[in-house]
């Protein structure tokens, strides 16, 4: 039996055959830092303290040739191959306590053709303490558990969440059928890294693709009514037209608070009005010099890889770009990692 020791929580436990560093921790008990869970947004990175493991493919943002040659891997993508003992690199991680607790659908709001909002009534409100930008477990009767971003202020009572209708999504696919009010479905949570860095004083920038917006309006509707006063650079990339939502919502927030700049895109159907293109090239024509900036990204894995080299090349250092990955359809049923 292969163990991991973990200093900074004070465990050491057992990894099974093929498991990996992260996946171990997690089942464990452990709150990791972690994020897309697949080699792409290097929120679990971590240093590699007496052991060896077996990094598997990676994107090489996430962890580069100076990082591994200075003892650096990532926990989910590395499996021991000896007894470790590893350290996480994210010193303002913050664990929060996960709960489970059931919790009554008050409204279910169409937001596109394949986008729903779902309010939820918490049994335990008081118990569920989230930081803007994380996820919960959603498990309704009769279908797989999915994750889903906190699309709300931690601050305000109901739970509200963005579901995009996954094609031969089992989850998804049952709630944007027949969830309606009144339903009584069943949370676990928070979990996720990719969280708003409340203490950061420099600008922010923020890339949503999709349903990503979820966690990216509870990030940046946090900060602006916490009082940050650095700019806020918000983009939001969509296929088409009928892809995007909340529009008129954030226009009004921008004239709220003069320091938020909200840019929508659209990628496939030009639109009088719009910019066109991937929102990641709309960041790079914007923006040369973005040092100093903390970044939070969440969409699917291209638009977040790309956004991630855009954001590198601007200056952001890998350690202040936090993002969640909406794996596609091929992949899960998720929207969040």
């Amino acid at each position: 039996m292969t163990y991991l020791t973990l200093p900074q929580p004070g465990r050491r436990i057992p990894v099974g055959e093929a498991q990996t560093i992260l996946l171990a921790a997690l089942e464990a008990g452990v709150p990791y830092p972690h994020g897309c869970r697949s080699g792409r947004c290097g929120a679990c990175k971590s240093r590699l303290i007496t052991g060896a493991v077996e990094l598997g493919k990676h994107s090489p943002f996430a962890l580069t040739k100076e990082d591994r040659a200075n003892g650096l891997i990532l926990a989910c993508r590395s499996v021991p191959t000896a007894d470790v003992t590893v350290e996480w690199l994210d010193q303002a991680f913050v664990a929060r306590p996960a709960v489970t607790q059931d919790a009554e659908v008050v409204a279910v709001e169409r937001m596109t053709h394949d986008i729903l909002a779902l309010s939820l009534r918490l049994s335990d409100r008081a118990a569920f303490r989230f930081a803007a930008g994380q996820y919960l477990t959603l498990t309704v009767p009769g279908a797989p558990p999915r994750q889903y971003s906190m699309a709300n202020r931690a601050s305000e009572e109901l739970i509200e969440l963005h579901i995009r209708a996954v094609p031969g999504g089992r989850t998804s696919g049952l709630i944007h059928a027949s969830l309606t009010a009144g339903d009584k479905v069943r949370i676990e949570g928070p979990a996720g890294s990719a969280y708003l860095r409340e203490a950061h004083a420099g600008p922010i920038v923020a890339l949503a693709g999709g349903s990503g917006l979820a966690p990216i309006k509870s990030i940046v509707e946090t900060a602006l009514h916490g009082g940050f006063d650095a700019p806020v650079h918000l983009y939001f990339g969509a296929r088409a037209e009928r892809d995007l939502y909340l529009i008129a919502y954030f226009r009004a927030l921008a004239q709220r608070f003069p320091n938020l700049n909200f840019v929508p895109v659209l990628s496939q159907d030009a639109s009088d009005g719009r910019r066109s293109g991937y929102v990641s090239d709309a960041l790079a024509q914007d923006h040369r010099d973005l040092a100093g900036a903390k970044a939070y990204v969440a969409g699917p894995p291209a638009m977040v890889d790309a956004a991630m080299a855009v954001l590198g090349a601007s200056g952001v250092l890998a350690a202040d770009i936090h993002a969640d990955v909406f794996f596609t359809p091929e992949e899960s049923d998720n929207n969040a990692a």
